[in-house]
């Protein structure tokens, strides 16, 4: 069996190898071609275009990995049916479980490999390559650089927490600021203020229009100031930590989501979209093991033309779970569904759909 096993797995591999590359290849020049006017339009430089694609490389990799995996089961066993071994094999008493298995546990370990991709290279290649469009595509870009942050919650360290109203970008000025300090969990003195403005030469705020508590530690108000005028004030912050809140959940890892979601609750802010991203990160990279258990049985179901049959069944239906998923993660941002819900909905379903092919295919 071990020799068997072996001879599975490198056919797999080899398979999901080629597919992989191809995928990588085709999914490259599409979204080139799709993106040479915006380029062209924008006058990108064409250093700024190669760095932009090689951030991408990790994101078409997650990406192309699912259907690679899909092809890779459906020729893999297809290849053993049509050969004539799958039937050598069964004959011998090697049931369709004990053939499938080398393949599913490399869906599995494929599918950590994925999630771990994605936490790593792809959130990082996200960044950049969104950067790379807010600070270069002024035209048409599919990134919009947010000029315009409303609600924006900082936390500094475990005993600075600011809240803006609202901040614009371009000018770094700021409505409605609240600033808390904490000693051991306690609130030991908070700032309001009407306006907040950065002042580049100096590197400081200038805040107009603001009040400061000092407070004891059982809350009674030590000492208050008051001023309608301005003055310029250390807040422990810099405007390049206000334009980091405006990062898309894309570029950011399950572990910073995680974070970011801590963060927003604590002010008081509604996270279920955050959540839904983030448990998404887990469920995408789990596709890989299901579309291995959908692939398996659909090559034996038809004794004749069962590799044609089970590569367009496979297309098929990952098409119809992808719509499952974003149909999931839509009823979640809604609050239709809980954010686990939403995000499992699809791999539950689907894995349930894949696992009864697997009992009823012949054996």
């Amino acid at each position: 069996m071990k020799k068997l096993d072996i001879y599975i797995v490198r056919q797999f591999l080899v398979t999901l190898s080629m597919t992989l590359v191809g995928f990588l290849c085709v999914i490259l020049i599409v979204d080139l071609i799709e993106n040479l006017d915006r380029f062209i339009d924008n006058s990108i430089p064409a250093n700024i275009t190669i760095k932009y694609y090689i951030y991408a490389i990790p994101w078409f990799l997650n990406i192309g990995l699912p259907m690679s995996m899909l092809i890779s089961t459906v020729f893999s066993v297809g290849l053993l049916a049509k050969r004539n071994e799958l039937t050598a094999m069964k004959a011998t008493g090697i049931s369709l479980y004990r053939i499938a298995l080398p393949i599913t546990i490399i869906g599995l370990i494929v599918s950590f490999i994925s999630f771990e991709l994605d936490n790593t290279w792809v959130s990082k290649g996200n960044e950049v390559r969104y950067n790379i469009e807010r600070e270069y595509m002024k035209r048409r870009s599919r990134v919009k650089a947010q000029t315009d942050l409303q609600n924006v919650f900082l936390q500094k360290n475990e005993k600075t927490h600011i809240s803006i109203e609202r901040y614009k970008v371009n000018t770094t000025i700021g409505r409605s600021i609240t600033a808390i300090s904490l000693e051991n969990g306690i609130v030991t003195q908070r700032l309001d203020a009407r306006g907040i403005k950065w002042l580049d030469s100096l590197k400081i705020w200038n805040v107009t229009d603001f009040s400061i508590r000092e407070f004891k530690l059982n809350g009674e108000v030590k000492e208050m100031k008051l001023s309608k005028g301005d003055t310029l004030l250390n807040l422990n912050f810099v405007p390049e930590d206000i334009t980091q809140q405006s990062k898309t959940p894309d570029e950011m890892s399950f572990a910073d989501l995680t974070i970011r979601i801590q963060q927003l609750k604590e002010n008081g802010v509604d996270t279920i979209k955050w959540e839904v991203d983030r448990l998404f990160k887990i469920s995408f990279a789990f596709t890989n093991l299901i579309v291995v258990l959908f692939g398996l049985p659909l090559v034996v179901m038809k004794s004749k033309g069962g590799l044609s049959f089970g590569a367009g069944m496979g297309i098929f239906v990952i098409f119809i779970y992808y719509a499952f998923i974003k149909f999931g993660m839509s009823m979640g941002y809604n609050g239709v569904m809980s954010p686990l819900a939403s995000a499992w909905m699809g791999n539950v379903l689907f894995s349930l759909g894949g696992i009864l092919l697997l009992i009823f295919a012949r054996k």
